[in-house]
């Protein structure tokens, strides 16, 4: 009941059902991950634009930057 009294917080999990959606659905439809490696790359890299999508910048181009050697780094909190 936060959301109630916190507007920044959201009133419901959708986002964190949306980041096990595509886990399930890669399960379901491709028969999962051949390798162990396969699964971490893969959760590694949706794990990265749900966190630059959160942060408000568009993912095609921070991937495109960290391919090129600049990755976006969320602020630091001191």
């Amino acid at each position: 009941m936060r959301f109630a009294a916190d507007f920044t917080v959201g009133f419901s999990n959708n986002i964190a059902e949306q980041a096990v959606r595509m886990v399930k659905s890669k399960t379901r439809v491709g028969g999962g991950f051949r390798t162990l490696t396969g699964a971490q790359t893969f959760l590694s890299i949706r794990g990265y634009v749900s966190t630059i999508r959160k942060n408000g910048h568009r993912a095609a181009t921070e991937l495109r930057n960290a391919l090129l050697g600049d990755p976006w780094m969320p602020p630091t909190t001191a």
